[in-house]
């Protein structure tokens, strides 16, 4: 890709807009984004139908940390797939308090589709998340991180607080995400957390280190 895209792919819904279409659109030159929303949800079933073609187990060869893709892994995974009767496993929603089990979920979620949208080309790959969808922006927006997502897009709001979180990623430190919250009074804690903080490995070693490995733009 030289200077900016002409055409910017569309985020569209759950996995409408999934890294095929998107490795696709960034390869020829373009911008390829894949939807962000429920990626944790998306990974579970894919590993629950036995990983068709073997694609999320390529992106988990990648995946930095040994330990945490091996207990996502093992969660999941049904060789041959499930049976066509039986149910998905349900992951529960996300809170102000986020269980590490759905934590490493939504990080290897968002991780995988950047991954895999990334491979065999050199161009940079987008990623779409909703503004009003706020618990998991946090976990989300590191594994796509980590993935070296190029560009992060965001609509049903305006993402005021992203840019923040982008630079303290970058920098190693860990991120805080004010949520809107119906009802609530002065004084109530409506602060998310980082669940997992950017170890050492992160997505980069310093703000002089963005040329092989950058803050995405926002």
């Amino acid at each position: 890709m030289e200077g900016l895209p002409k055409i910017i792919q569309g985020g569209m819904g759950v996995a409408i807009s999934g890294w095929p279409l998107a490795r696709e659109v960034s390869r020829l030159g373009q911008l390829g984004v894949v939807a962000g929303t429920a990626l944790d949800q998306v990974l579970a079933r894919r590993l629950q139908d036995g990983d068709p073609g073997g694609h999320c187990r390529r992106a988990f060869g990648a995946f930095p940390f040994r330990g945490m893709a091996e207990r996502v892994w093992s969660r999941y995974y049904i060789p041959g797939g499930k049976a066509s009767d039986a149910p998905y496993i349900r992951l529960p929603f996300h809170g102000l308090e986020c269980p590490r089990p759905l934590a490493e979920d939504c990080l290897l979620g968002n991780f995988v589709e950047v991954f895999l949208a990334r491979e065999g080309h050199s161009n940079p790959v987008g990623i779409n998340y909703l503004e009003k969808i706020q618990t998991p922006h946090l976990i989300s927006i590191y594994g796509a991180m980590l993935a070296g997502v190029g560009y992060i897009l965001m609509g049903a709001g305006i993402p005021l607080k992203i840019p923040g979180i982008l630079d303290a990623y970058v920098d190693h430190q860990p991120a805080t995400y004010p949520l809107n919250v119906a009802g609530a009074e002065d004084g109530d804690d409506t602060t998310s957390w980082s669940a997992i903080c950017p170890p050492s490995n992160g997505p980069a070693s310093s703000r002089s280190s963005r040329r092989t490995s950058s803050r995405p733009r926002c």
